[in-house]
C-alpha cells in the first residue's frame, strides 16, 4: 500500500456544500386549503405536475435521505437531489442537489405552504445556488434563470388550483 492510500491519512470529506448568495424566493398565492396544496408540492417525486419540462422523477429511498432522479424534456438535462428534512404538520421540506449537467455548483432549496386562510395558502419555493464554474452565464443571467423557472412552476401551481 503506497502512503496516498493509508487508512490513518483518510478524513470524512464531502462534495456536497451549501451554497452562498442571495435566495431566490417565488410565491404564489393559492386559492386552496394548505394540506390540499401540500399534497402537490410536497410530493418529492410529484414536480412533473407542476413543471411540465420533467419528462421522468424517480424516488430512490423514503422520507429524509430520499434521492430523486429528475430527467428533462429536452436538452439531456438530469438533476439529482436529495431530501434533507420534512414536515409535512408544517407543510416543509428542504433538499439539495447532488449532481446536475445544468450549469449549477451547488442548490439547497426549500419548499413551504403557510396557511392564509380556510381555503386559501401561500406556497413558497426558496432557492439558494452558485453557478459552475464551466456556466458562461453572469451572476445576473443566472439568478433570472433561477428565478424565471421557479416562477414559472408556481404559477403553474397556482393554475392548478384555480
Amino acid at each position: 500500500m503506497n502512503s496516498i492510500n493509508k487508512i490513518d491519512r483518510l478524513k470524512p470529506d464531502t462534495l456536497i456544500s451549501n451554497p452562498i448568495g442571495t435566495p431566490v424566493v417565488a410565491s404564489v398565492q393559492v386559492a386552496a386549503g394548505a394540506p390540499e396544496v401540500w399534497e402537490v408540492v410536497g410530493d418529492f417525486g410529484g414536480f412533473a405536475k407542476f413543471i411540465p419540462a420533467l419528462a421522468s422523477i424517480e424516488v430512490i429511498g423514503c422520507g429524509v435521505g430520499a434521492v430523486r432522479h429528475k430527467k428533462f424534456k429536452e436538452g439531456g438535462y438530469v438533476v439529482v437531489e436529495q431530501l434533507n428534512s420534512r414536515d409535512d404538520s408544517a407543510f416543509s421540506m428542504t433538499w439539495t442537489t447532488i449532481q446536475n449537467n445544468l450549469g449549477i455548483r451547488n442548490l439547497w432549496a426549500s419548499m413551504t405552504v403557510l396557511p392564509t386562510g380556510k381555503h386559501c395558502c401561500e406556497a413558497t419555493w426558496t432557492i439558494i445556488a452558485e453557478a459552475a464554474e464551466e456556466n458562461p452565464a453572469s451572476a445576473e443571467e443566472f439568478r433570472n434563470f433561477l428565478q424565471s423557472f421557479a416562477d414559472d412552476a408556481m404559477n403553474n401551481v397556482q393554475k392548478l388550483f384555480g
